[in-house]
């Protein structure tokens, strides 16, 4: 690890102000390191669970997105020196040093299926070899070429015809049937993220798609239960995962996120982008209000000298970034509604990622999306600085709460296929924690 890539962080805050949210008991205790790499930002935190299920971190770090263009890595270079330092000052906190992490997938156009498998037992009771045979059976028919299977997911089982099986082991049954939801990735992305990785001397322990981890962070267990839609709108990209019975149901994920906003204003106001960035996080809203067209703001003119300032209206601000956000909710409406799960989504949105913040995101929402629409905040974990907290976080988040468990299941099966062959081959079984 270079030591001069690091950068010395905020020391963790002892508490957390966000009130005490009941999670499941952790399978693993830790520690672990988790990786979020986004277009805006790439952050690291090393993190375990304690004996009641809450998570602590031990370490946290994060630096501009550099080098990463819609969640995929654009220059190696570039990238390589974010998440050194992200990772660097993250190991400085928590005085341990990384050999792997557990990375989120935003890159290769990920895509999200369904499959029914059935698997004769002729009888017998079902054992862990017949689960494993199910799950292996559906990466085989996802399996096409330039992709690669991330996660193979059992929503629920049947033996003959009693559904709704959780764990089907020891049951008697002529015939297994599972329904499972399988992600994957354009083999190439993964590839360019693990080569940006070991030049980090990190390896993959584990991929999880991001929409997955950001529901894993903001759902509660109602939430997940009786069915809710997570839309995280990020800098570059704005995921959508379904969530019903206590399973992920479907993701999906747009080509469109904060950045765009802050460019359209840049472009249509001729500012600088980093001009264009602060009055969006200072002024920004996408609601109008009357006062909008007699409040000036001052923007610097792209070009001029810096004494050049212009005076633009509020009300011109609202008019860029109001339409860029109608297309984001009206792209993730008609997703949801393609994904044929529209009942299963439930009536509830949870709203989350950086560009969530916006004024008036939350009742825009909800009026394109015609749903309950909140605001949704990760769970708190104990010893993280307040500013890593908010929902530009959550999928942070959701990886270290995965990591411990959280989302996974029958987890005490190995579902890594068998003796896997080839480049792409190579490549799925380094991915060693699909579930």
């Amino acid at each position: 690890m270079n030591d001069m890539a690091r950068r010395t962080a905020l020391p963790p805050q002892k508490g957390d102000s966000r009130p005490d949210t009941a999670r499941p008991r952790p399978m693993r205790s830790g520690p672990f390191g988790v990786l979020d790499i986004g277009s805006t930002k790439i952050a690291c935190l090393i993190g375990r669970a304690d004996s009641d299920g809450r998570l602590r971190a031990l370490g946290f770090g994060w630096q501009k997105g550099r080098g990463i263009k819609s969640g995929g890595i654009v220059d190696l270079d570039e990238a390589e020196r974010a998440i050194r330092a992200a990772v660097g000052t993250a190991e400085d906190q928590a005085d341990m040093r990384l050999k792997s992490v557990i990375v989120n997938l935003s890159c290769g156009q990920p895509e999200s299926r369904l499959f029914n498998v059935q698997w004769p037992i002729d009888g017998r009771a079902v054992t862990g070899d017949d689960i494993r045979r199910v799950v292996r059976e559906a990466r085989a028919r996802a399996a096409s070429e330039g992709r690669g299977t991330i996660h193979a997911l059992p929503l629920n089982f049947a033996t003959d015809e009693t559904g709704g099986v959780a764990d089907p082991r020891g049951l008697y049954c002529d015939t297994l049937t599972s329904q499972l939801h399988v992600i994957d990735a354009a083999t190439t992305a993964i590839k360019s993220l693990t080569a940006c990785l070991e030049r980090c001397e990190l390896e993959i322990s584990g991929m999880v798609s991001a929409p997955f981890a950001s529901g894993l962070a903001t759902l509660v267990e109602d939430e997940r239960e009786l069915g809710a839609t997570v839309i995280d709108m990020g800098g570059g990209t704005t995921t959508i995962s379904v969530f019903a019975e206590n399973h992920l149901l479907h993701t999906a994920q747009l080509p469109i996120g904060g950045i765009h906003v802050t460019n359209d204003v840049a472009r249509l106001l001729s500012t600088q982008v980093a001009h264009a960035e602060r009055l969006k996080t200072l002024y920004g809203t996408c609601q109008e209000s009357p006062d909008d067209a007699r409040e000036l703001l001052p923007v610097p003119m792209v070009g001029e000298a810096e004494h050049q300032i212009s005076k633009v209206p509020r009300s011109a601000l609202v008019s860029i970034i109001r339409p860029r956000l109608e297309e984001i909710f009206e792209l993730a409406r008609d997703r949801i509604e393609t994904s044929g799960l529209g009942r299963a989504a439930g009536a509830r949105v949870v709203l989350t990622g950086g560009a969530a913040q916006l004024v008036g995101a939350r009742e825009l929402a909800a009026h394109i999306l015609n749903r309950q629409v909140r605001l949704g905040r990760p769970f708190g974990v104990i010893g993280l600085p307040d500013a890593a907290t908010g929902p530009n976080f959550a999928t942070l988040i959701g990886l270290l709460a995965f990591a411990t468990g959280d989302g996974q299941t029958l987890h005490d099966l190995d579902f890594t296929a068998e003796s896997p062959t080839g480049i792409i081959g190579g490549i799925i079984a380094f991915l060693k924690r699909r579930l």
